[in-house]
């Protein structure tokens, strides 16, 4: 399994945070509309991930939620027939949640900086670091972290899923 580095923040202007990654001099590689369906699974992730204008993947995740800095070892396979891999393991696993997403992806170095606009809940930062050198990842991400000058406050455990399903459980109280 690959493995990399993450962290998610939410973001106050995503203005701020798209000159933030220009000053830093990170390569702005586009806008990605995606659409991830998550599945029900005994341990990790799945999610179907569906990407306007390229190939669909499965991936699949494992990783520590105990800090917003987490390592995550990944899988990922390309799917030549979303649609039908969706009703499939919607039928056998269940769907956990669908998130829905613009994404604009900056590259700086081995880092993916992603500006999220998030449907049904907001504004968010993420980066993720492919790890060679764990010493050297942290550094990176420290940095990222002070040139972007998040709070404590701003970063987010979890993935998407678990904020859509916690709107959802909230929604229904």
């Amino acid at each position: 399994m690959a493995t990399n580095l993450e962290l998610k923040a939410r973001v106050h202007s995503s203005a701020d945070a798209h000159a933030c990654a220009r000053r830093l001099g990170a390569s702005f590689e586009g806008v990605l509309h995606q659409r991830d369906t998550y599945f029900r699974v005994r341990e990790g992730r799945l999610k179907l991930r569906e990407c306007a204008g390229s190939a669909a993947e499965l991936i699949y995740y494992v990783r520590e939620e105990t800090s917003p800095e987490r390592w995550s070892r990944y899988e990922r396979v390309e799917v030549p027939d979303p649609g039908l891999l969706r009703r499939m393991l919607a039928g056998a696993l269940g769907t956990l949640a669908v998130v829905e997403k613009a994404r604009s992806l900056y590259m700086f170095g081995k880092a993916r900086i992603h500006l999220d606009e998030v449907e049904g809940l907001g504004s968010f930062l993420e980066f993720e670091i492919v790890e060679d050198e764990p010493a050297a990842s942290l550094d990176a991400m420290r940095s990222l972290r002070d040139a972007f000058a998040l709070r404590d406050g701003d970063l987010v455990q979890g993935s998407y899923s678990d904020l859509m399903l916690a709107k959802g459980s909230e929604g229904a109280s």
